[in-house]
């Protein structure tokens, strides 16, 4: 049995991006599609017996049309490819208010051929071509819909985090218990795992979060442990497989060193009865996202030759990158380095940002010393240790000063 897991698509981050002349769209939602598209094409050609996708396919809660469109002409592609799809409801997927519908909702709704949708915890039974596998889900869950206000009165952010983490903890034992052991099993969660690497989702979050402990969903009944919610692909244990497959695409420069693409898992059945359980990450080509850093001196006595240099070295990621140049600089030298011409040496980049970390020059505190109880020397000391200037630079100049001080005498 062959298995797809991905998560945390997040149509509608349209970052660093623009108005595609050809489609309308933003070109950072077709970026993403783009590697959405890679993942259906690798689905249907190695006629996976199934697609998991654990939560978050939107960045709104209320996605527009458009995004709510192109996500299901994929998801179509897979259902009519007879792929079933199973569908998580992540925290970016719920609506503002209880009672109103999830953003993935509508597939159910429409009793869309292939196609599962988990709103609350539940044990779904999928049949593929390869037998049957059941699904035991813990989609996000408001805390109002575990706890009520009497659970919650007179207790502490800690404390109300502690209770959801016992109450999502009974239920993922419930869910493992009523597994049928000689069906495959997979429990699929958006959650956030105790020791997990965060991404760039820390950047989506507001306030604080309940987590689970990985001892409560590395539960042996379960062949393997999709996850979503963290952006960073990441593997937290491996008897069974507890995987974050994270984000399908690069989504901001928290993402700049990962690669990025979904989770491949067989699981095979043996003639004892046992399965065993092989998974692999497989990337896509995404967007790359490219970090050019230069911290200047003020006596470099050419410093766009200097940050050019740095440019030249990352020629090649730049090309059709997002890239973002940061130079620190001092402030007797920023006027050097106009805009244009480090435009000009980025111009392959698809997308650029420079900022500026000016570095104004502080006054030297002499703390309890008065400017009359010093000599020149002195001052002209302090200041050539204020400026960290080097010991040999510092000595020459000394001398100078000396000669200069001497001839005044004469």
């Amino acid at each position: 049995m062959k298995i797809l897991h991905f998560a945390d698509l997040h149509l509608g981050v349209e970052n660093y991006g623009h108005i595609d002349p050809a489609t309308g769209l933003s070109s950072r939602l077709l970026d993403i599609l783009k590697s959405l598209d890679q993942l259906v094409d690798y689905a249907i050609g190695e006629k996976a017996d199934l697609v998991i996708f654990c939560g978050d396919a939107y960045k709104s809660r209320e996605p527009s049309q458009t995004h709510q469109r192109e996500f299901a002409k994929r998801i179509s592609r897979l259902s009519e490819a007879g792929i079933p799809v199973f569908l998580l409801t992540g925290n970016h997927d719920l609506p503002n208010a209880s009672g109103r519908a999830t953003s993935t909702e509508i597939f159910s709704t429409l009793a869309v051929k292939n196609v599962f949708v988990s709103t609350h915890p539940d044990i779904t039974c999928i049949p593929t071509k390869n037998g049957d596998i059941q699904i035991a889900s813990l989609p996000w869950l408001r805390r109002g819909a575990l706890l009520s206000r009497e659970d919650t009165r007179n207790l502490n952010f800690a404390e109300i985090n502690e209770r959801m983490q016992a109450t999502l903890s009974n239920i993922i034992t419930t869910l493992a218990g009523e597994l049928d052991p000689a069906l495959p099993a997979v429990l699929a969660a958006h959650v956030w795992v105790a020791g997990a690497t965060l991404g760039t989702e820390k950047m989506m979050t507001i306030g604080q979060e309940h987590t689970l402990l990985l001892s409560t969903v590395a539960n042996r009944v379960f062949d393997y442990v999709a996850l979503g919610h963290i952006h960073k692909g990441q593997v937290l244990f491996n008897t069974p497989p507890v995987v974050y497959s994270g984000s399908l695409d690069r989504l901001d420069f928290g993402d700049e060193g990962d690669e990025k693409g979904f989770y491949v898992i067989d699981i095979d059945g043996s003639s004892e009865g046992q399965r065993h359980t092989r998974y692999e990450f497989h990337p896509v080509v995404g967007r790359r996202f490219v970090t050019i850093d230069v911290t200047l001196e003020e006596q470099d006595p050419e410093p766009l030759v200097t940050v050019l240099a740095e440019i030249g070295k990352k020629k090649k990621e730049v090309a059709d990158a997002i890239v973002r140049l940061q130079l620190t600089v001092p402030a007797a030298i920023a006027g050097r380095l106009p805009d244009s011409e480090l435009r000009d040496a980025l111009k392959s980049a698809y997308f650029l940002t420079i900022t500026r970390d000016v570095k104004r020059e502080t006054r030297m505190r002499l703390g309890m010393v008065s400017a009359e109880g010093l000599t020149p020397l002195d001052a002209l000391r302090l200041w050539l240790e204020s400026k960290n200037t080097p010991a040999e630079r510092s000595e020459a100049l000394m001398d100078y000063g000396r000669k200069l001080v001497e001839g005044e005498k004469d």
